[in-house]
């Protein structure tokens, strides 16, 4: 995996160990979570000036922490203003980049509430204004929806009033970057996400100061209503979203379909694409589907009820597509033994030494870690900081854990006076373990009981890959699905999908050129000229 680096020098705010070490665990946390992470197009982030981040919110604490620990420099969070007059909690999530926003309805000082949010939303366009970068989910909640929600205001009235006060101080205008971010299944352990990094959205300059307070809120409120009708637009197109979820995975159903047909027309061999590689083939598939429902709704028409047929059949089946493009042509004996072997490999390590030193060094922790929210929540702490108090107290516990159990390990196996060095002293082999220097074995201890828990995690995530290629090997030697037929239909449904995908310009194509801000992908997709003979 490769996270992109920091930006250094004059213009880019000073990173520190606090804000390191958080991210480091954001990094770690998501590393195990998802089996690939994908970076995309990392470098259309601006080299100077602040930058917003804009994204979708689909998959709640996953967002923010995925996005926290793939884009560089530090980044800022709005966080709920109660949490800054928490002891030790507030400095602690300041100096991990948070800035504090007092919601109008967190308060019963309604008038009293809004002055106070005005200026707060002032102090975090400043922190953008001086180069900082801030992470932002326009849409304001987290949801399961499978299109974006409504836009709200806040990103563009910080984007105003921050280039506003980099023009007063003579620095480079802050940039609005969207991030698509994409799961294979976010709720799910070991599955896939991608992070791309769209153009920066160009707009139309900001209003000029005038005296005329009125004329200069009307002004205001034209221009920030203009770019946050232009986010809304754009989280859509960067999301891939649809309006039903039925749209969403018929897309990439179709996606599946199109890239295995093209491996065949190339000659190559079929392997599962990387995520980024899936991602762009559905914005294309989502590309070229609604331009043509536009432009020939009945040839659409037909192509979406013979797709949907067709995949109700495999799901009738309890087949993918993938099951019926993967499938060889020969199923040997000697292929299912090396898949057999291997998923047998991963189920030693996974059932051995590694899964109880992950039970013993990180089960006691994890229960205590439970124990002191349930007690938390008990006393009557507030839902929102709930998330935050798990990860403070998980900081506390899991090391602490870890100096108690490797000081107990570390005394059995070298004192004197244990039953278990006296069993070692019994066979010379054994033996040379009780010779080893006690801060030697207390170091490699302390260092074993996290790297233990991530490995069983890593193997536990490599046993459901080979689990689900078992039950796939099963399927294929079923004869009663009618293997020729699934293959034939599914072929000549890829084809059509490629024909019309060559006769169209579309995202990743050479001569694809992006669509301006607050337009989606299908205004920019054209016919492609016939070729020369």
């Amino acid at each position: 995996m490769r996270w992109p680096k920091d930006p250094t020098g004059k213009g880019h705010p000073r990173i520190n160990r606090i804000y390191r070490l958080v991210r480091r665990l954001s990094r770690s946390l998501v590393s195990i979570w998802f089996r690939e992470i994908n970076i995309v197009d990392d470098e259309n982030i601006p080299p100077e000036g602040g930058i917003i981040f804009i994204s979708w919110h689909p998959s709640g604490l996953i967002d923010p922490m995925l996005m926290h620990a793939s884009l560089p420099g530090k980044l800022s969070m709005i966080a709920k203003h109660t949490l800054f007059n928490i002891p030790i909690l507030g400095r602690m999530i300041r100096s991990a980049g948070a800035v504090p926003i007092e919601r109008s309805q967190d308060s019963n000082d309604q008038h009293g509430s809004k002055d106070r949010n005005k200026q707060q939303l002032d102090n975090v366009a400043s922190v953008v204004a001086d180069g900082g970068r801030l992470i932002i989910f326009p849409e304001g909640t987290t949801h399961t929806e499978s299109s974006v929600k409504r836009a709200r205001s806040g990103a563009a009235r910080i984007l105003l009033a921050a280039r506003r006060k980099a023009q007063e101080g003579g620095k480079p205008l802050p940039q609005l970057v969207p991030i698509g971010l994409h799961y294979s299944e976010s709720q799910t352990f070991r599955e896939r996400a991608a992070v791309v990094v769209e153009r920066v959205m160009q707009f139309e300059a900001i209003p000029e100061l005038i005296e005329d307070e009125e004329k200069q809120d009307l002004l205001d409120r034209a221009w920030v209503n203009l770019v946050t009708d232009s986010i809304g637009i754009e989280l859509k197109r960067a999301s891939l979203s649809k309006t039903t979820w039925r749209e969403r995975t018929l897309i990439w159903k179709s996606r599946s379909l199109a890239y295995a047909e093209k491996i065949r027309q190339s000659g190559g061999k079929l392997v599962k694409p990387t995520y980024a590689e899936s991602v762009l083939g559905a914005r294309r598939i989502r590309a070229g589907w609604e331009y043509l429902a536009e432009k020939d709704p009945d040839l659409t028409s037909k192509l979406v009820e013979d797709c949907e047929e067709h995949f109700e059949q495999l799901e009738q089946r309890t087949l993918t597509p993938l099951d019926v493009d993967a499938r060889p042509e020969r199923l040997t004996t000697w292929s299912s033994m090396k898949l057999f072997i291997s998923w047998t490999w991963s189920a030693v390590w996974m059932l051995g030494l590694v899964t109880w030193s992950a039970i013993f060094g990180n089960l006691p922790p994890y229960r205590g870690n439970a124990l002191a929210i349930r007690i938390m929540k008990k006393r009557g702490a507030d839902q929102s900081i709930i998330g935050t108090l798990k990860v403070i107290t998980a900081v506390v516990f899991f090391p602490l854990w870890w100096l108690v159990a490797s000081g107990g390990l570390t005394w059995m196996l070298l004192a004197e006076a244990s039953p278990v060095n006296e069993f070692l002293q019994l066979h010379w082999l054994l033996a040379m373990l009780t010779e080893l220097p006690v801060a030697l074995v207390f170091i490699l201890l302390f260092l074993w009981w996290p790297a233990s828990g991530k490995l069983h995690l890593r193997l536990y995530g490599r046993l459901v890959v080979k689990s689900r290629q078992l039950r796939r090997w099963k399927v294929w030697k079923d004869d009663q699905h009618n293997w020729d037929e699934l293959v034939r239909h599914q072929r000549l449904l890829a084809g059509r999908l490629v024909g019309l995908g060559e006769g169209l310009v579309l995202p990743g194509d050479e001569d694809w050129i992006d669509p301006p801000a607050g337009k989606d992908d299908a205004g920019s997709v054209k016919k492609r000229a016939p070729a020369q003979v």
